[in-house]
């Protein structure tokens, strides 16, 4: 069975310092995701994402594949609540490329189940979430990045 792969290319007029920066601080990551991104960031280690209300519930969690700053970052990806998702991550992989003075930034999202909500969620997740990091690095203020859900969510079940 084919397991579906999504690739995000996006241009960012910033840094690759910044970037890498906007990918794996947490404070830095609550402004444009709403959520906090929690490692230390070493191969091997674990990583967390985590939402910003009182419960701090991890909504994603995964391990640190590999981690060359500020070039390039794979991690495994998965909903801890969901056991198939658990026992079976999908993989993300962060890669930084200069350019003059722009940052190109690919997102390869793979190893995901045909068919699973993670594939769902990430197919419009990934594109917002970039959107508003893109936004951020370049004015300083962050999209809605969860603005029309309900109606993705209708849109998408018919």
């Amino acid at each position: 069975m084919n397991k579906p792969e999504f690739v995000y290319t996006i241009y960012i007029k910033t840094t690759p310092e910044k970037l890498w920066a906007a990918i794996t601080n947490a404070e830095f990551s609550r402004q444009y995701w709403v959520h906090g991104i929690i490692s230390d960031w070493k191969k091997g280690s674990q990583w967390r994402h985590i939402t910003n209300d009182d419960n701090r519930t991890v909504t994603v969690a995964g391990e640190v594949l590999e981690s060359v700053p500020p070039k390039c970052l794979v991690i495994t990806w998965a909903n801890p609540a969901d056991e198939a998702d658990a026992s079976n991550p999908s993989r993300v992989t962060f890669e930084i490329e200069p350019i003059e003075d722009m940052v190109r930034l690919t997102v390869v999202h793979d190893k995901l189940r045909a068919g699973s909500e993670m594939a769902l969620k990430i197919a419009s997740g990934w594109p917002r979430v970039l959107s508003s990091m893109k936004s951020f690095l370049e004015t300083g203020t962050a999209l809605n990045t969860w603005a029309g859900r309900e109606y993705e969510s209708a849109k998408s079940q018919r």
